[in-house]
């Protein structure tokens, strides 16, 4: 193509690049003007000291330090104190709501007051929803599930019955 037919975007794109171009070129050269020539590898060295902070003097040798137990050292996300022995105690709480045609429902746990899943297979005695029940926790893929899950004391009048299969 002849330089007359060029598209106008073409040239604008041209010159955008040469004006980066430019620009670099003078960056580069006022790195070069400021650079410190010479510098010695002290200057350039930098220390983090015990709080983690990089400071430009060097760590004191003579300083104590302290000494920290391996098994002081806890890695990962600390656990919450109620879930740590998941399964092993006995819970009491509340059917909220329990779908018989489906197989499942929630159970509202007295003491933390949370929401746990409960399923048809799970459940050692007839239940309906407002009953009272004690259960075990396991931790499921996706929260907490309640196994072994028993009638406490009597159903309250109005709710309907669930029947496992």
């Amino acid at each position: 193509m002849a330089r007359g037919q060029e598209g106008f975007n073409k040239r604008e794109n041209e010159k955008k690049r040469q004006k980066k171009r430019q620009e670099k070129e003078g960056r580069k050269e006022e790195r070069q003007a400021n650079a410190k020539k010479g510098q010695n590898l002290e200057d350039m060295l930098a220390y983090v000291d015990e709080f983690g902070n990089i400071t430009s003097t060097p760590p004191d040798p003579n300083k104590k330090r302290e000494e920290i137990s391996l098994d002081d050292i806890q890695l990962g996300a600390r656990r919450r104190d109620d879930d740590g022995d998941q399964g092993s105690s006995v819970r009491t709480g509340l059917i909220t709501n329990f779908n018989t045609a489906k197989g499942y429902g929630f159970i509202k746990d007295l003491q933390s007051q949370e929401s746990i899943f409960v399923h048809v297979n799970e459940l050692i005695d007839k239940v309906r929803e407002g009953d009272k029940v004690t259960f075990e926790v396991t931790r499921g893929p996706k929260g907490l599930n309640a196994v072994a899950v028993r009638r406490a004391t009597e159903a309250q009048p109005g709710a309907s019955p669930a029947t496992p299969e």
